[in-house]
């Protein structure tokens, strides 16, 4: 039994591409999109026709476009796995409660017009305390919400007061903050900060019995994803699905609610707290904004794009 195959045994699997050939050849259960990877999805050259149609439909509203084309992805993805997508609101509206969730339900309506079971949708949402807030309103309307760009256990403690179903705590990019900080070209598996915080939020969730599932994501290694085994659920490039099918290393469970860690005092933020937090989280309080700025410069990628065939 090669890694991937065990790693399935304690850990839900999920596909973080938009590559439908991907999916389809790799069949994980779930599967996750963003920005970024749906502008690469949706910018190969044998999509131009799909673009042009799209646009004339809409009358060259490049927003309705990109909105319509991400349901369209998000149904062609469902086809090919059993459980869920994850379908992203527009980057720019992250510090906008109001607006994230207006978008979040025209997905949801979208959706539901397409056929889609809008249960196996999960409206993904930056983790500001705005883009929180959205998901406490959604999930109190039974829409299902992943919480992204998760990198400290004040944003995790927020979701799981306001009942959010998922959350994608980054492992990767936090690695790569720690080793600019460090300048070190290389961090030990048992000194990475990434695979630290997402062991810490698992075992402050497990403790205080939340419902929550933890999905780590933004992997740069194989040894992160083996590092966070039985984690809720990973969501994986497919060029590391690959390596870890490659591998016959055994895999070992790192991550149980039965195993025994330091207790973590359950807390309920404020967002004055919130903001506290963050602003004392010096990896959080670079990384959140530059990624919700790197979401927002992907879809302006495909916007430019979209105009360009116009």
């Amino acid at each position: 039994m090669n890694s991937l195959e065990q790693l399935k045994q304690m850990t839900t699997v999920v596909a973080d591409t938009g590559d439908l050939q991907a999916i389809a050849r790799l069949k994980p259960v779930d599967a996750t999109t963003n920005p970024s990877l749906i502008t690469k999805a949706l910018s190969h050259a044998d999509m131009q026709p799909q673009l042009r149609a799209a646009l004339a439909r809409h009358s060259g509203d490049v927003d309705a476009v990109i909105n319509d084309l991400t349901v369209d992805l998000g149904k062609q993805i469902l086809a090919l796995i059993d459980g869920r997508v994850s379908t992203e609101v527009d980057a720019s509206l992250s510090y906008d409660t109001d607006a994230t969730v207006r978008q979040a339900l025209q997905f949801i309506d979208a959706y539901a017009k397409a056929g889609v079971d809008t249960s196996r949708i999960l409206i993904k949402i930056a983790g500001t305390w705005q883009g929180i807030q959205a998901a406490r309103q959604l999930e109190q309307q039974n829409i299902a919400c992943n919480v992204t760009l998760i990198f400290g256990l004040a944003q995790a403690q927020a979701c799981a007061d306001a009942g959010v179903t998922l959350i994608s705590p980054f492992v990767g990019r936090i690695l790569d903050w720690q080793k600019r900080a460090e300048h070190a070209e290389h961090i030990a598996i048992a000194q990475d900060k990434g695979v630290q915080s997402v062991k810490r939020i698992y075992h402050y969730f497990k403790q205080h019995g939340y419902p929550t599932q933890i999905m780590g994501a933004s992997f740069r290694s194989v040894e992160q994803i083996l590092a966070l085994a039985g984690c809720d659920l990973l969501t994986i490039s497919p060029e590391l699905l690959d390596a870890l099918a490659s591998m016959q290393t055994p895999v070992v469970r790192q991550l149980s609610p039965d195993m025994t860690h330091e207790p973590i005092t359950k807390t309920t933020l404020a967002q004055a707290d919130f903001d506290t937090q963050l602003t004392h989280d010096a990896i959080t309080h670079e990384l959140l904004p530059a990624g919700i700025e790197g979401f927002v410069k992907a879809r302006q990628q495909l916007v430019d794009l979209l105009n360009s065939l116009a």
